[in-house]
């Protein structure tokens, strides 16, 4: 038997073969596990009970995303904010409404999405509620914007992401916690806004990453090993 591999190139294959299986260790038994426990709290919140927001505001951060929680108190329908997405291949709007509870907390909720024909407050009146109320919703910490997100339309209280500090800043809002709560499917009156819109959309490809790792090492080695074949520097006889 001949082994007399070329030293450089095996050494720079060993420690892409270490990185390779290290990151295919890293995807395997640490990124999926963690994914699994986040998905499986997710789904747990979303149908426990609904809780208060006292007890909603002493959880840490991530223990208190998408837990379902119930307030009461008053909106302020003459401050709503809208904020400009897609839906269905068309443009649709979510409104966001400051709600203070009973305790003189203000809070913004995300009341649902209305289409353009429905933007305009004065023709869905009956929906907004005046007086107290009560609302059931998903606690949630809203995503930042990128570097392309465009600038809102302020003179039309339009916004392309919830940015609840410059939403509250427009209005003089002093926000409780900065997160929004998504109103359930509860119909409002009229049909609009259509609450419900909570989207859990948490990808789990940590396996198949695992695998590709993996998969890029065993290739990596097969190659050392048919190169050195091929110069006879490695032989069975």
């Amino acid at each position: 038997m001949r082994f007399r591999p070329y030293p450089g190139m095996t050494i720079a294959t060993a420690i892409l073969f270490v990185i390779l299986c290290g990151l295919g260790v890293w995807q395997g038994a640490i990124r999926l596990p963690r994914k699994l426990n986040l998905i499986a709290a997710m789904q747990s919140h979303m149908t426990a009970p609904p809780i208060g927001i006292d007890q909603a505001m002493t959880l840490p951060a991530q223990d208190a995303q998408y837990r379902r929680v119930t307030l009461r108190g008053r909106f302020d329908h003459a401050k709503e904010a809208y904020i400009f997405t897609t839906g269905g291949g068309t443009g649709v709007y979510h409104v966001l409404t400051p709600f203070t509870t009973d305790d003189s907390r203000t809070l913004m909720v995300d009341r649902g999405l209305v289409t353009k024909e429905h933007l305009d407050p004065a023709g869905r009146a009956g929906a907004n509620v005046s007086g107290e109320t009560q609302v059931t919703g998903v606690w949630r910490t809203p995503d930042r914007g990128g570097l392309f997100t465009p600038p809102p339309d302020t003179a039309h209280r339009v916004w392309y992401v919830r940015d609840l500090a410059a939403i509250a800043a427009a209005d003089r809002l002093t926000l409780a916690a900065p997160v929004v709560i998504e109103a359930d499917a509860t119909p409002n009156p009229g049909g609009w806004p259509k609450g419900g819109q909570t989207v859990v959309d948490l990808p789990n490809n940590h396996l198949s990453y695992a695998v590709t790792w993996f998969g890029l090492a065993a290739c990596l080695l097969g190659v050392w090993l048919a190169y050195h074949i091929n110069k006879a520097r490695i032989a069975w006889r």
